[in-house]
């Protein structure tokens, strides 16, 4: 092959896919006698693949990003007509989407001042990492470098960041870890059975306090900041109980450690508020964001601080060490911001945050109603349009459903053409959760005939 192939030319397409392509997530011994999955073409919530089969997008590019749909000219066209006036330039200096994005980020967040443009939500979280820990020799002698992580949340791919992973399959294989990252428990109040000493009442408190409890043993001189994702996104979409975010906040506050909200998922709308966080009233010092910034249509990502993290950096004195020594290629880039900009715009023309809730209530009724027709949906949770059903083997015992009758169900559901996702080699015997994250632009049909896929499927795959 010479790369001079037509596009059409689709079976070339899928042998060059399978030749050449190291996909995400996924075994490739099957492509050995299966061809890979292409997707060539998207308009609104659905796909086409090479076959020319349409499937219904309920996970929103698979890993919860086009927020606001497929074939978005607009944005097409703010991206082409930013690259053609300034493709790049090292975020060393500015650039015209760049401050303009960020003034529209920071009127969405009361309280937050600053946007650090990075590559990916990785990156933006270990930019906080490093914060935390340049924060820490600056002004606590080196001490208060630890950083607090959930169990179940996930903040990324990179060693810093499953360093703080809470999903011991993402993890496993790939240490040793850095060091001075410590795991606090989970607040999924379904499985609080499995936490030791948990009460039946106050459950969210009692997940709060545990953190507290962990602090005071690793020496609240020593840690520096706690990492939380809003609504836990592949650990099983779990919504902390009432009463968890206000205890955190009080925690955090009591013993000085910042509070870090990882946005990537849960940001720019997936919940019905532009950030999850804002749903539970608390104040982060840190938040980070990637996925639903310009809904995939170009690679962005941010970390976003208040001024008084940021106040720390800006030093007047000799020495050449004070400041954030830090730099993300691709943060110059000018397409990110150019397309967030246009993105937010739709979102707010489009009145997309409510359609959200809308939709959101709409889908978690449908849920609801399966729940009620099917024994094997243990628990229905999430926010907005970001909901998980989880499946069990036995509600009495809630002892979870094999992963490959889960798998099944999302099979089935592809198989009459929609989308959607589920847990997967993330915790050890619990990858049990259906996933689903549809388009913010999702319309009440749309809804339906998700969760009318669903229901087929569990009755095929469960009798």
């Amino acid at each position: 092959m010479d790369g001079t192939f037509n596009e059409n030319d689709l079976s070339r397409v899928v042998e060059a896919d399978r030749a050449h392509i190291w996909h995400h997530l996924i075994q490739h011994k099957p492509f050995e006698t299966n061809d890979p999955r292409i997707i060539v073409e998207g308009k609104g919530m659905r796909v086409w693949d090479q076959k020319g089969k349409e499937h219904l997008d309920a996970v929103s590019g698979g890993v919860w990003t086009v927020n606001v749909g497929y074939g978005r000219e607009s944005i097409c066209k703010a991206v082409y007509d930013q690259l053609m006036k300034l493709c790049y330039f090292a975020n060393t200096a500015g650039s015209i989407p760049g401050s303009i994005f960020a003034e529209m980020l920071i009127d969405k967040m009361p309280g937050m001042s600053r946007v650090y443009y990075t590559n990916s939500g990785s990156e933006a979280n270990e930019k906080a990492f490093k914060l935390v820990r340049q924060i820490a020799h600056k002004r606590y002698g080196g001490k208060k470098t630890k950083i607090l992580y959930r169990d179940r949340d996930y903040h990324g791919s990179t060693l810093a960041t499953m360093s703080a992973g809470g999903q011991d399959e993402r993890t496993a294989q790939y240490g040793p870890f850095a060091p001075d990252f410590v795991r606090v428990p989970h607040c999924m109040e379904y499985r609080k059975h499995e936490l030791d000493g948990a009460p039946e009442e106050n459950f969210g408190v009692w997940a709060a306090d545990q953190i507290e409890e962990i602090i005071l043993r690793e020496g609240p001189d020593t840690v520096g900041a706690l990492c939380l994702e809003p609504v836990t996104a592949g650990g099983g979409v779990i919504e902390a109980p009432e009463g968890y975010w206000q205890r955190v906040q009080e925690i955090c506050k009591k013993y000085d450690v910042l509070l870090h909200i990882d946005e990537v998922v849960c940001g720019v709308g997936r919940t019905g508020t532009w950030f999850g966080y804002q749903q539970y009233g608390i104040k982060p010092d840190f938040v980070t964001m990637a996925k639903g910034v310009a809904s995939g249509y170009a690679a962005i990502a941010c970390m976003v601080t208040t001024e008084e993290v940021f106040d720390m950096f800006k030093d007047d004195a000799a020495d050449p060490m004070s400041y954030f020594r830090d730099i993300s290629t691709f943060g110059g880039c000018t397409a990110g911001p150019a397309a967030a900009v246009e993105n937010m715009r739709i979102i707010q023309d489009e009145n997309l945050l409510q359609n959200c809730t809308d939709m959101g209530d709409r889908m978690l009724g449908n849920l609801q109603a399966l729940m009620e027709k099917h024994k094997v949906i243990g628990d229905v949770r999430g926010k907005g349009l970001f909901l998980g059903a989880e499946l069990v083997a036995d509600r009495a015992t809630k002892e979870p459903m094999d992963e490959k009758r889960v798998q099944a169900v999302v099979a089935d559901c592809m198989a009459q053409g929609v989308i959607i996702g589920a847990t997967n080699r993330s915790i050890p015997s619990r990858n049990n959760t259906l996933c689903f994250s549809p388009a913010l632009i999702a319309t009440a049909d749309d809804i339906d005939q998700i969760t009318d896929a669903v229901d087929g499927a569990l009755g095929r795959v469960f009798g």
